[in-house]
């Protein structure tokens, strides 16, 4: 689903991603391992599109790097960012819906109410302001907004950083079914302790090389 061949990025004059090779298959879970500084998040931004990127990036039959950023949503690709970037005076529902608001999406109500379906924890204050929500309960609500358009595919950024034990456990639970949804899911972590028993593959990253 996912092909990256010979990706390099630079942010600024500084140097990022070097020649980086990476592939998701369908319905497939695949972990991006490394520590802070080691290219991860630049790697998912430059998948979303933020980041210009030289190489190949192939999603399904389209060609990332010379697709508009905005396009991801239509082609099925979530992203979770590691800060959340919730819209603080906004709603639970309301941030979840945010990209189903550029995006035509007819069935948007029953998509929000799968979501809600999923992950019951987070129906239970839809109509609270994110600005009062734990940080737990705050990435709980980006993965959310993430499914609303993410139907093939999710880039998950640092998604148990900072949990709590029990919600980290919950995220691993709904994270595996997705997976048996068929949602492909490529997740970066500084550490392998959340993640390696729920991945089908996986990639170490150091210095913005794939070892």
């Amino acid at each position: 689903m996912l092909d990256i061949q010979d990706l390099n990025a630079s942010i600024g004059a500084t140097s990022i991603l070097h020649g980086v090779s990476l592939q998701v298959g369908t319905g497939s879970m695949v972990g991006l391992i490394g520590r802070n500084g080691s290219g991860k998040t630049t790697l998912l931004r430059t998948i979303m599109g933020h980041v210009a990127g030289q190489g190949n990036i192939r999603f399904n039959d389209t060609d990332l790097l010379t697709t508009e950023a905005y396009h991801r949503a239509e082609l099925g690709i979530g992203y979770m960012p590691e800060d959340r970037k919730l819209v603080p005076e906004f709603s639970v529902t309301q941030n979840i819906l945010l990209p189903t608001w550029s995006v035509d999406m007819p069935d948007a109500t029953e998509r929000l109410e799968w979501v809600y379906e999923l992950m019951p924890e987070i129906a239970k204050f839809s109509q609270r302001k994110a600005l009062v929500l734990s940080g737990g309960q705050q990435k709980l609500v980006a993965l959310g907004r993430a499914l609303m358009v993410g139907r093939k595919l999710l880039a998950l950024d640092e998604p148990f950083e900072g949990l709590a034990p029990a919600l980290a456990r919950r995220l691993g639970e709904v994270m595996v079914d997705l997976k048996s949804e068929g949602v492909s899911m490529l997740i970066s972590d500084s550490s392998e302790h959340h993640v390696n028993d729920l991945l089908d593959d996986k990639y170490i990253i150091e210095r913005g090389s794939i070892l």
